[in-house]
């Protein structure tokens, strides 16, 4: 069993437990990684509000920290709340003393929900000067970043383009990185749709954006301790930042959707959530799983569809994998009308039928298009399946066979989307030869129309739908199969590429 990352929280600690170092225990825990803290602050505070605050003695907090690093060691350290200049000061004296400088990610807790200033403006001058310099990724919202930059009587950033200035100009201030949370600006402020929250993330160069839906809850206390915290954790785990940031939001996204209501006013999000559900959206959680990226970077950006995108692609190469993928179809309609035997209501047995036809209207066109390529449909149906094709369809076959529908539903995943994912890439890679000029652009076209799309839309759905009922067991199942059905998949890349063996059915 591999050893824990550790992570050391300083901050403030929540007697109600949902923000503060409470909330960073959790959230570490739940991402399998080992907490350690230096309490700076002790509040008196529910959801309804702060009551009281006791200030830890600044010496004190760097016993704490030195106690921490010393002994157990430090991979990331994640800083919230620390109240004052002396606690700042202390705070910057320990870190720099260290030959190791560990990553640090800074929520600077400077605004109370409120919009009350909770540091005064010496302690903000010296966290500007001190920790600023030293900090990995800095998280502020969008009141905090406004104090940082000295323009809190200025009015709130009205356009994403203004979001993507305020975190430049704060990344001039020291700090690596920037994640500038616009949760904070009004409705429709950042985009027209009024239903979208944008939060930017800025090196001082590049700049990246992450857009999400916003969630009407009341469940929202400690959201951005949570987020630090779990952007520290995920770093710790070796993710770079722009993937760490992506997969904290995802996060912090599902701990609100699934939180219980506590409290009479702002309650908590569900910070373990992870350990019975998914950790966000199942289809983003997926693709960026270590085991998965690989397989699926193999089979999505394999030399023989790039060869396609450049118009390069030897024909006969291209001819023999329309045939076997003519060939494949077939199985595949067999292997959805076995997934429709396996539902259990008439409305999915229906769904499950108009998929069998979208299936065989695909396979018309595939005549028409083979056609173009001077194969007709009697030669195409009697050419056996190759080793790549009877490999593939056999595994869909035993999964529909000694799997449940889900399970069957994951199988044909990669195909699904994986096709509208490379079709999309190659599409609009300006590199890519378009129109006349390449004699594949029909088929790049055929898999970025609208009605492949839409299918695509359904079946992600689907597989989003039935994700979260499954148990993280299962979940880890369902992972293997996928990544197998992608190899597959590839698999039939690297027989058109390499113009593999064919085998009769038997």
């Amino acid at each position: 069993m591999s050893e824990s990352k550790r992570l050391l929280v300083i901050a403030g600690s929540d007697s109600s437990g949902g923000a503060g170092l409470e909330a960073d225990q959790k959230v570490i825990a739940a991402h399998d990684c080992y907490a350690m803290t230096a309490t700076t602050a002790l509040t008196a505070q529910n959801t309804q509000g702060v009551l009281d605050v006791h200030h830890t003695p600044p010496d004190f907090v760097a016993k704490q920290i030195d106690a921490c690093i010393e002994d157990v060691g430090v991979d990331v350290i994640k800083i919230g709340m620390l109240a004052s200049a002396e606690t700042i000061d202390v705070v910057a004296d320990t870190l720099q003393k260290n030959d190791r400088k560990p990553v640090v990610v800074l929520d600077p807790v400077m605004v109370s929900t409120s919009g009350a200033q909770l540091l005064p403006p010496a302690a903000v001058a010296t966290l500007i000067k001190r920790l600023l310099p030293l900090t990995t990724i800095l998280t502020p919202n969008i009141p905090e970043a406004k104090l940082l930059l000295q323009r809190e009587n200025e009015p709130d950033p009205g356009s994403k383009a203004d979001m993507i200035r305020m975190a430049q100009d704060l990344c001039q201030l020291g700090p690596k990185h920037v994640l500038v949370k616009g949760g904070h600006l009004r409705p429709g402020s950042q985009t027209e749709n009024e239903d979208i929250v944008v939060d930017v993330l800025s090196d001082g160069t590049a700049t990246s954006l992450f857009v999400k839906l916003r969630i009407e809850s009341t469940n929202t206390h400690g959201t951005g301790c949570s987020l630090a915290s779990a952007i520290a954790s995920q770093i710790a785990l070796g993710e770079p930042v722009f993937d760490a940031v992506q997969k904290a939001c995802h996060y912090v996204e599902a701990g609100i959707k699934t939180a219980i209501p506590r409290g009479k006013g702002h309650g908590p999000i569900n910070h373990f959530h992870s350990t019975y559900t998914l950790p966000g959206r199942f289809l983003d959680y997926l693709l960026a799983r270590a085991d998965v990226k690989q397989a699926w970077k193999e089979h999505t950006e394999h030399q023989f569809v790039d060869q396609m995108a450049k118009g390069t692609l030897p024909v006969e190469k291209f001819k023999d994998y329309l045939i076997q993928d003519y060939l494949f179809l077939v199985q595949f309609a067999r292997a959805k009308a076995l997934g429709a035997s396996k539902t259990k209501t008439i409305e999915d047995v229906a769904a499950g039928a108009g998929e069998i036809l979208h299936v065989q209207r695909e396979m018309e066109l595939h005549i028409t298009y083979c056609q173009g390529f001077g194969l007709s449909q009697k030669e195409i149906e009697s050419t056996p399946a190759s080793q790549a094709c009877v490999a593939y369809t056999r595994y869909v076959h035993d999964i529909g066979n000694s799997e449940d529908w889900f399970a069957l539903q994951i199988a044909f995943a990669p195909c699904l989307i994986g096709y509208g994912d490379i079709a999309r890439r190659i599409h609009d890679d300006p590199d890519t030869i378009k129109g006349s000029e390449n004699r594949y652009w029909t088929w790049i076209e055929n898999y970025v129309a609208q009605d492949y799309v839409d299918v695509v839309k359904v079946g992600k759905d689907i597989l989003e739908k039935y994700a979260v009922l499954q148990s993280p067991h299962r979940i880890e199942q369902l992972v293997e199969i996928f990544i197998r059905a992608t190899e597959l998949e590839t698999g039939f890349w690297n027989m058109g590429h390499g113009g593999g063996s064919r085998v009769s059915e038997g």
